[in-house]
């Protein structure tokens, strides 16, 4: 049987996620930085400012999932050399990639509850199930330790020199949860992870052949009928 090998998810996936996610993570921190941190002040917020809310959290929550790639990007590179340090950080950082997802989700949830029933039935909503269990919460431990360790990794392979791998793991100071505000360790860690993958990202877009004319307007015209698509329900 004939085996074919390559590299997923490909040099623009991941040049794309590594520049775009930690950007559109930065912009949203920035974009609430100027209200308390914890949840009733972001939902009351939200209840004054709902477009800059929205677009707050809804650049970090795409911010994060393009951070997929990025972590893939990262883990083939330090496997080359740490497979260990590449097999445990990745799984980690990835791992707190999806409970922050999770996390978005029900801050999203918790802001249409402010349109629905306004911003005090939300913070009581919000307040009497903040401690409810859920699969996801085991892996708030991930969220902190994976960019620790996919540092550590890459700083030994050679990936990253001693400080961007500061950098890097400096992302784990990013609070963990539900509707996190942006405080000076949220600024710092999303800081971090800009200078950590940025250059990066770069290096990996110009290592190699710009994508066909009409790869642009594909994906475009892709972007926009999966929007159209999601909005439809």
């Amino acid at each position: 049987m004939t085996t074919t090998s390559f590299d997923f998810p490909g040099r623009w996936v991941e040049g794309a996620g590594l520049v775009l996610g930690p950007s559109l993570m930065l912009a949203g921190v920035l974009l609430r930085a100027g209200f308390d941190g914890f949840f009733p002040e972001q939902l009351a917020a939200f209840a004054e400012n709902p477009a800059l809310m929205t677009a707050s959290y809804g650049a970090f929550a795409v911010g994060n999932v393009l951070l997929w790639p990025a972590v893939i990007a990262l883990v083939r590179r330090v496997w080359a050399v740490r497979p260990r340090w590449a097999l445990w950080g990745g799984v980690m950082a990835m791992s707190g990639l999806l409970a922050r997802s999770f996390h978005s989700g029900v801050g999203h949830l918790a802001f249409q509850l402010v349109d629905v029933q306004g911003a005090g039935a939300a913070q009581r909503a919000v307040a009497d199930s903040y401690g409810a269990f859920h699969p996801f919460h085991p892996l708030s431990p991930a969220i902190f330790f994976g960019w620790i360790v996919l540092a550590v990794g890459a700083w030994r392979a050679g990936v990253l020199g001693i400080a961007r791998s500061v950098a890097l793991a400096l992302t784990s100071a990013l609070p963990i949860g539900v509707l996190k505000g942006t405080g000076p360790m949220s600024v710092v860690a999303v800081l971090g992870l800009c200078a950590a993958l940025v250059p990066l990202g770069i290096g990996v877009l110009r290592d190699g052949p710009a994508p066909r004319w009409w790869a642009y307007p594909l994906a475009l015209g892709v972007g926009v009928a999966a929007v159209l698509l999601g909005t439809a329900g």
